[in-house]
């Protein structure tokens, strides 16, 4: 191509920037172009430019002419627009408020609080009165007035833990003497005698709360756990009124209602019965849940003990009553089909995170 054909191309190249600059809209794009135009050593002004170098000398002047009023053409208009995208810039570190928010991480409920509460809610809308006690106890509200004296073999069942030094108690009950406190709780049926210590019949409550035993960390205990305690009394109470509540509540937390009493013994009630469900994963069939028996057991009942009310100033000759008791961390294994109760304890996120917000 002869040096007067590349003139009239390096003239031609204006209409072709500003062609190009006109369709230029945003930041990355303008910065190609002024790299593609003004490049050190790409540009289309330094090929240009190049052109110098072996041209003839009686065209040097006239295309170097040509060539630098397209720089000066290219440099103004890129100058230009720069000032345009530069008054139109966000400032730095400005928020944009047109793009979408970002979502807050949420926190998850821990399974034992969903349980709690789903427990709380179950006996609520049956009309029962909630109630939380202390976990440090004196020894008469915690095993005496529970029909265990203290040489009673079911004391030896609770693995209790004391305390070092007791407590002097902040008041007396309303039929029993300050005592001192010198245990962790090892249920919370201790709330039951202390209610009733203080209220006329009828009754009708669940008491929850964490309990404590001497048991080793394993796959099925802990020191520390949850326990949800009922108690029913009032004139005419029946083994059928148990039956009917329990029913109620394995409804509500696991989707059946079929249950059926074993007989059993505790000091506290008189007849005594643990309390099995038709397993609902299996019905009945028979699977790894129910160890193939059909059945799930998940808490333990009875009909109050006379003692138990002549302990509280009752007249077991004129009321009646029921009690239950069923663990927290049980009923959640059992929802969730946890095998290891020490995974509610560990703070694994992991784990934390599959249960509900």
């Amino acid at each position: 191509m002869s040096e007067q054909n590349e003139i009239s191309r390096i003239e031609a190249a204006r209409e072709k920037f500003r062609a190009a600059l006109a369709e230029v809209r945003t930041s990355s794009e303008f910065q190609e172009l002024r790299n593609s135009w003004l490049g050190r050593k790409s540009g289309r002004i330094a090929e240009y430019t190049s052109l110098l170098k072996t041209a003839a000398p009686e065209l040097k002047k006239e295309l170097g002419r040509a060539i630098n009023e397209l720089r000066s053409i290219v440099e103004t208009a890129i100058a230009e627009r720069e000032k345009e995208f530069g008054a139109s810039a966000r400032p730095k570190n400005a928020v944009d408020i047109t793009l979408p928010g970002r979502a807050p991480q949420l926190g998850h409920r821990h399974p034992l609080s969903l349980v709690r509460d789903e427990v709380m809610e179950i006996f609520t809308r049956l009309g029962y009165q909630v109630l939380e006690g202390p976990e440090i106890e004196d020894d008469y509200h915690n095993f005496e007035a529970l029909n265990m004296p203290g040489d009673h073999p079911a004391r030896d069942m609770h693995d209790t833990l004391y305390l070092e030094t007791p407590i002097a108690p902040a008041k007396a009950g309303a039929l029993q003497p300050s005592r001192p406190l010198t245990l962790l709780r090892t249920h919370t049926s201790a709330m039951q005698i202390r209610h009733m210590e203080n209220n006329p019949p009828p009754v009708r409550l669940v008491a929850i709360g964490p309990v404590y035993r001497k048991d080793d960390l394993d796959l099925t205990h802990t020191p520390m756990f949850h326990q949800v305690e009922g108690l029913v009394v009032g004139t005419g109470i029946t083994l059928a009124d148990l039956k009917g509540t329990v029913s109620a509540m394995a409804r509500e937390l696991f989707g059946s209602a079929e249950v059926r009493f074993r007989p059993s013994f505790f000091p506290y009630t008189e007849p005594s019965a643990e309390v099995d469900i038709r397993c609902f994963k299996c019905a009945g069939a028979g699977c790894a849940l129910c160890k193939k028996s059909g059945w799930i057991e998940i808490l333990g009942s009875g009909m109050v003990h006379p003692a138990v009310f002549e302990a509280v100033g009752y007249n077991p000759d004129e009321v009646t009553g029921f009690a239950f008791g069923m663990g927290v961390e049980r009923v959640a294994q059992l929802k969730w089909g946890v095998g290891d109760i020490r995974l509610f304890y560990e703070n694994d996120l992991r784990f934390l995170e599959q249960f509900g917000i």
